[in-house]
């Protein structure tokens, strides 16, 4: 693991929610205070939609929208219109009800029909945002991070060859099970940041949580376990049902 990783049980998915919400809201302002802006990649799913929903809510007041810049974990190989775009969810729950400037968000065209020119393009909108030299990564302030039953996270699953990934920043990556590619940011990406914080909710996930915090299990078999921010915080923040079946705690 990397050296600064918290796991933070809390009782209820309200609960979860609103520790996620304050991170975002602590996270946001140290940034502006210390760097001038705040970058945070969003992640898909119902346990980041709740986040959103809170966030535009309770904290339209406390953040500098104007100095925060979204972007994108992963995404769908879908239009921005469909149901099952990640960027809609975020679009629906957050940012069409907050005062962020509309040049602030960058989504993934996953409306091209070429997945990996799609994964292309945003690597490129990163290269040109966060001002990179070959081989360099972006360094997100914050990364929120999800995980599927399977212990995926982002559109990393089990087996995949986006696993392998080392010097590219956004793929596009087949997922066999779903006859599909997913458009994602890659591990290099994702351990690069200053802060990555999981959100993980439900008792469908314990069993994968108990494998990546508690087991002996390959990275391969649990992408989850592949995040270790090399000089970052890692944070998991984790209900009393995803946490159900950890050893070490409650």
């Amino acid at each position: 693991m990397s050296a600064s990783v918290e796991i933070r049980p809390l009782t209820t998915p309200q609960e979860l929610f609103a520790a996620a919400a304050e991170e975002v809201v602590r996270a946001a302002n140290d940034a502006v205070a210390e760097r001038g802006r705040f970058t945070i990649a969003l992640s898909g799913g119902s346990t980041p939609k709740n986040l959103f929903n809170l966030l535009a809510t309770n904290a339209r007041t406390v953040l500098p929208w104007d100095r925060m810049f979204f972007f994108f974990g992963d995404e769908r190989h879908v239009p921005p219109t469909d149901p099952e775009s990640n960027y809609r969810m975020a679009d629906e729950s957050l940012l069409s009800k907050v005062p962020v400037p509309p040049g602030n968000v960058f989504r993934i065209a996953a409306e091209n029909p070429d997945a990996a020119a799609a994964a292309a393009a945003y690597e490129k909108t990163l290269q040109k945002f966060f001002a990179l030299q070959p081989g360099q990564f972006p360094v997100f302030d914050l990364i929120l991070l999800g995980m599927g039953p399977d212990g995926h996270t982002a559109s990393l699953f089990p087996g995949t060859a986006g696993l392998q990934e080392k010097s590219r920043l956004v793929i596009a990556n087949w997922v066999e099970k779903f006859k599909t590619s997913r458009i994602t940011l890659t591990l290099p990406v994702l351990n690069a940041a200053r802060c990555v914080t999981f959100l993980v909710s439900g008792t469908d996930k314990a069993p994968a949580l108990h494998a990546v915090l508690d087991s002996d299990a390959p990275g391969e078999q649990y992408p989850s376990k592949l995040v270790r921010p090399t000089d970052g915080k890692l944070i998991w923040l984790v209900d009393r049902a995803a946490a159900s079946e950890l050893s070490t705690r409650s």
